[in-house]
């Protein structure tokens, strides 16, 4: 007899890189393709290169293995294998992230990387059911005035295409002041604004981009406990914090998943949501992140669902949108 399996509940996604989601199956098949030579011989090699120490030894191989993606079509055909797992995973809404930067210092064209990814996210509502935004990051270890090119670079897609900018990459040692001149043209310019801090710096780095920059949603924070006048603030202003607590782990930012703040930010009054990040790298995408904390750390279907609506409520939506899929999340039965 078939065992039926559960159905997700809904949810959006919030925090992902899309050059986080490149299998090591696809990077070897784009390295053939392209012409791209990979320090690496099959699949089971990139895998076992993900032992990670801290974030930069991450990002040596991210970048490395970015090398492959070349061509609009390497971007469509990117964003179109995470949107068909998001969509399996219960994503109703996805708020995607890339990099220009990571892409231009490699002589690939900022319409290479626009328009690839454009064409994937224009088809995703009919052909996955999923919703999208794009965000472009700057990178914070790069120079500001570096970002306020691409942002200008950038500006044919507002609007029809890029929605938001960030801030990530590199966080100890990179303050988040030299981007306060981009963040504030993003604001003049009716885009949202997001930026990674808390994940390996202290509740400094989350104050700054709160006060210098404006974000209106972190990215991580899951240091922000150790400050209690900012959590105070943060649960006060509802800001958003869109935390992945398998990346925390595989980035060594907590030891264990058992040990993840996770429940105590819930006890904090913030509004949390569970995300992937960089799933490829990481062990897992959205619904794997949602059984991993259900299983370690002891969460119930409530707070799942919790988990679930805090998603739609920090997504950068229409308000009739929003209510419909907090109505979905309300309604659904976990298996």
């Amino acid at each position: 007899m078939t065992v039926p399996v559960p159905v997700p509940v809904p949810k959006a996604e919030l925090h992902l890189h899309i050059e986080g989601t490149l299998e090591p199956e696809a990077a070897l098949a784009l390295a053939a393709r392209n012409g791209v030579d990979l320090p690496f011989a099959s699949a089971e090699e990139i895998r076992a290169a993900y032992s990670f120490t801290d974030l930069g030894s991450f990002l040596d191989l991210y970048y490395a293995l970015m090398a492959v993606l070349r061509t609009e079509r390497d971007f469509t055909e990117l964003a179109d294998a995470y949107l068909a797992r998001a969509a399996a995973q219960g994503v109703r809404h996805a708020e995607i992230f890339v990099d220009p930067q990571a892409h231009l210092t490699r002589g690939v064209a900022l319409d290479t990387v626009l328009d690839g990814l454009g064409a994937a996210l224009a088809a995703a509502p009919e052909r996955h059911g999923i919703t999208t935004q794009l965000i472009i990051c700057f990178l914070r270890d790069r120079p500001g005035a570096e970002a306020l090119e691409v942002f200008e670079a950038a500006r044919p897609w507002f609007g029809t295409l890029v929605t938001g900018v960030g801030l990530d990459s590199t966080e100890v040692g990179c303050p988040a002041a030299p981007f306060a001149e981009v963040f504030g043209r993003a604001r003049d310019a009716g885009l949202r604004r997001v930026a990674h801090a808390g994940e390996e710096g202290p509740p400094p780095y989350v104050w700054e981009v709160l006060d210098v920059l404006g974000a209106e949603r972190v990215d991580h924070g899951i240091r922000s406990l150790e400050d209690p006048e900012l959590v105070a603030r943060l649960a006060r202003d509802r800001v958003p914090l869109t935390v992945c607590p398998l990346s925390n782990v595989r980035l060594r930012t907590v030891p264990d998943l058992a040990a993840h703040p996770l429940p105590r930010m819930l006890d904090a009054g913030l509004l949390v949501t569970v995300n992937s990040d960089d799933p490829s790298y990481f062990g897992g995408y959205v619904e794997d992140n949602f059984a991993a904390v259900r299983a370690e750390l002891g969460l119930d279907d409530e707070t799942l669902r919790l988990l679930a609506a805090n998603s739609f409520h920090a997504a950068f939506l229409p308000e009739d949108e929003r209510a419909a899929h907090l109505r979905a999340v309300a309604a659904h039965r976990f298996g």
